[in-house]
């Protein structure tokens, strides 16, 4: 017989988952050079930011669920020995549903003892310390392990309340497809003790990271809340879901197997996060091809910035080379280039109306300036994986071919 559960309205938000003077005896106009911003443009994958949104690999697809808010009252978990009913089990669940305020970024969380929680990794990436807000209480904790193989954090309570509620852990070796879930947490990151309802739609491998599929809505601030099974345990921590635009119900949870591996010192390996390795199932982009293409967008961006600077210096140039240049070797798309070679450029004889040497210089540094940051922008892009050929690709298209560039 059919079991057709109902479902609870779903929000599904889809993640989707920079910084002349006068002519005189004097030296030609002294050049300002736009200068690119202090953050690295390449380096985007998987990782799950700070403030826990995620770029996505393709339109409208996978988004990691943002952190959200709890509360914690006093209650154990029902027996797993019975079977109780779903008012029940939520009643006895809930005040162990703690909400995690990680500075700039808020999740879900559930405590397993008084003194331990746990939630996702990337609830909590980039910080040592975190609040938890629980049964009204308000609680100073630390990251003691985080694992973003497996997004899985464990987090030290300081002073914590021996009669604080835990949750038992499960299995999800025992979960099968049909099987009646609960998804627990604090969606929005602002609606507390948020629960829906589904079932076990399927177990799914991401890499080395067992997943459960869910019909059961997991909105962004559900990441780090508990997945329970109609015992009352811990089968899995809500992690993503699936924007509305591509699919309905379809959310997943970290099997709870992986923190528990965890918490005896165990690790999942994992040479990419669960968000990638579902991606590549599911047909997307690759980690390794996500990174290339970000790695080669910030390089473009770099080489715009030279470009338009490298005009400037093209005006300066073409101004004042016929009066102070007797000599230059050509060996590139942009004439100042020779400034970069040995001996590349040869003064005229003094020069009574202009200060040529003062000139070349400053043109001189400026240049360098720019061949700085495109050195500095070419590593990292190669370090991205960007291959050679189109870092070449796009010196042309900017027009900043010149023989000195690192091949």
């Amino acid at each position: 017989m059919l079991l057709i559960l109902g479902t609870a309205l779903g929000i599904g938000i889809a993640v989707l988952v920079v910084r002349s003077q006068n002519d005189k005896p004097e030296a030609p106009a002294t050049l300002t050079l736009s200068a690119a911003p202090d953050q690295p443009p390449a380096s985007a994958t998987a990782d799950p930011a700070s403030t826990d949104t995620f770029v996505p690999p393709f339109t409208g697809s996978i988004v990691l669920t943002r952190p959200a808010t709890a509360t914690v009252t006093d209650n154990p978990g029902p027996s797993s020995s019975t079977t109780a009913s779903i008012e029940d089990i939520v009643s006895a669940a809930l005040p162990a549903v703690a909400s995690i305020d990680a500075g700039n970024a808020r999740g879900s969380g559930f405590f397993i003892r008084p003194d331990t929680v746990l939630t996702n990794a990337h609830v909590v990436e980039g910080q040592s310390s975190v609040r938890l807000q629980a049964g009204g209480a308000t609680y100073s904790a630390r990251v003691i392990t985080s694992s973003a193989g497996i997004d899985v954090a464990v987090l030290q309570v300081f002073s914590p309340n021996p009669n604080q509620a835990t949750l038992r852990l499960g299995s999800a070796a025992t979960a099968r497809a049909g099987e009646e879930v609960i998804a627990i947490g604090f969606a929005l990151g602002a609606l507390s003790n948020t629960v829906t309802r589904g079932i076990v739609s399927a177990i799914r491998q991401a890499g080395n990271v067992t997943l459960i599929q869910t019909d059961a809505a997991i909105n962004p601030g559900n990441s780090g809340g508990p997945l329970i099974d109609r015992s009352g345990q811990v089968i899995g921590i809500n992690s993503m879901g699936i924007s509305k635009q591509v699919g309905e119900g379809l959310g997943f949870a970290i099997a709870i197997d992986h923190a528990a591996a965890l918490l005896q010192g165990q690790s999942t390996p994992s040479a990419t996060t669960p968000l990638a390795g579902l991606n590549q199932a599911m047909g997307g982009p690759s980690e390794g091809d996500q990174r290339r293409a970000a790695g080669k967008d910030g390089l473009e961006k770099a080489f715009d910035r030279a470009s338009k600077n490298g005009d400037q210096l093209d005006g300066s140039w073409d101004k004042f080379t016929h009066a102070c240049v007797a000599r230059t070797s050509r060996g590139g798309d942009r004439a100042w280039f020779a400034l970069l070679e040995a001996s590349g450029v040869t003064l005229a004889e003094r020069n009574s109306t202009y200060d040529c040497g003062s000139w070349m210089n400053d043109l001189k540094n400026n240049a360098q300036q720019i061949r700085d940051a495109m050195d500095k922008a070419t590593e990292r892009a190669r370090r991205d994986g960007v291959y050679p050929g189109e870092i070449r690709d796009l010196r042309r298209r900017y027009r900043l071919e010149w023989g000195g560039w690192q091949q």
